[in-house]
């Protein structure tokens, strides 16, 4: 190292920043090292790999994301890594951040710190009108914004992209009613009035129960804030008011309640439940026959397509083409993992 710092003029910690791929290095400086390792005979193919990358054009993603603890944002996370990791014709910074609720505030407050550092945005954000102006006003700036897993923002955001909702609710109402063979009570649970795609799903699930299961007794749907405590106590008292209850469908998060609750207080298969997205709860709730089925977004399918999306509109700016970019869901049974 000392060789070849002396060979290219430079302090040996330049030299060790160079061979490491460390940041705070210019291209300039990088083609210098390689140049004079390649003049004195020290390896260079590392080298030229890392004056490849500096020749990329540089852009950096910006990604808002819910609830950092749950496992499906973590594996959202660590996919939208590895998909902006792998693009070749850039060198692409991934910057990530948690929403610290599911207010609209949150979300447009990391948004907009967001867009002082970053080429292009996407969020999984709830559908808020406050959202929507704020996705209008970076659209204006230069900003294009892309919606995940909830259409928000529509008219504003530049695609969305993720499962067909109302498909994924017909899909459960076609589980259930296929395992039960008999009429019965069933229940719903939503996050909320402002996440549009659990509505979406409610009603591909209702317009399924209405269509080829007339018999079925639909309650009316609950709110459980895709949270896990809720789920778990709302499940229980659902199970107590109803204890024909035949088939669930938890359409958003706090899954993990409800599978808590139904190992506690009914026999494995008693109750049909569908959930969305596999975890490790949700797979070992299958493995235990707990759940029926689960719907799962194909992630590492979702995050390269968004990324080659995201890098167009960084090169073209945002424009007014507003589209849906629906992925097949992922099915998975008792059988199948």
């Amino acid at each position: 190292m000392q060789d070849l710092a002396r060979a290219a003029g430079v302090g040996v910690a330049t030299v060790d920043r160079v061979l490491n791929g460390r940041p705070h290095v210019s291209a300039a400086t990088i083609d210098r090292v390689t140049e004079a390792a390649q003049r004195i005979g020290y390896p260079t193919r590392g080298l030229i790999a890392r004056q490849d990358a500096a020749a990329r054009p540089a852009l950096r993603f910006g990604f808002v994301l819910q609830k950092g603890a749950q496992p499906f944002y973590r594996d959202f996370a660590r996919a939208l890594e590895a998909a902006v990791a792998d693009r070749r014709d850039i060198a692409g910074r991934c910057e990530i951040r948690f929403a610290a609720s599911q207010a609209p505030a949150d979300a447009i407050a990391e948004l907009v710190e967001l867009a002082r550092r970053c080429d292009a945005l996407a969020a999984a954000a709830p559908t808020h009108q406050a959202l929507t102006q704020e996705v209008q006003r970076l659209k204006a700036a230069g900003r294009p914004v892309f919606a995940l897993l909830n259409d928000f923002a529509r008219g504003a955001r530049q695609a969305y992209l993720g499962l067909d909702n109302v498909r994924v609710g017909r899909i459960a109402g076609w589980m259930i009613a296929t395992q039960l063979h008999r009429p019965g009570k069933i229940a719903v649970f939503v996050g909320g009035s402002r996440w549009h795609g659990h509505i979406l799903r409610e009603t591909g699930f209702r317009s399924y129960l209405r269509d080829h299961a007339p018999g079925m007794m639909l309650l009316e749907p609950m709110v459980n804030l895709d949270t896990r405590a809720l789920t778990y106590e709302a499940t229980l008292d659902l199970l107590a008011r109803h204890p024909d209850l035949a088939g669930l469908y938890v359409a958003g998060g706090g899954m993990e309640g409800a599978i808590a609750a139904l190992r506690e207080a009914r026999p494995p298969g008693k109750v049909a439940l569908v959930v969305n997205e596999l975890t490790e709860d949700s797979r070992r709730a299958l493995a235990d026959r707990v759940v029926s089925l689960v719907i799962a977004t194909p992630l590492d399918e979702l995050c390269r397509d968004l990324v080659a999306m995201m890098v167009q509109a960084a090169r073209r700016g945002p424009d007014d083409s507003a589209g849906q970019h629906f992925l097949a869901p992922r099915l998975f049974t008792p059988e199948s993992v």
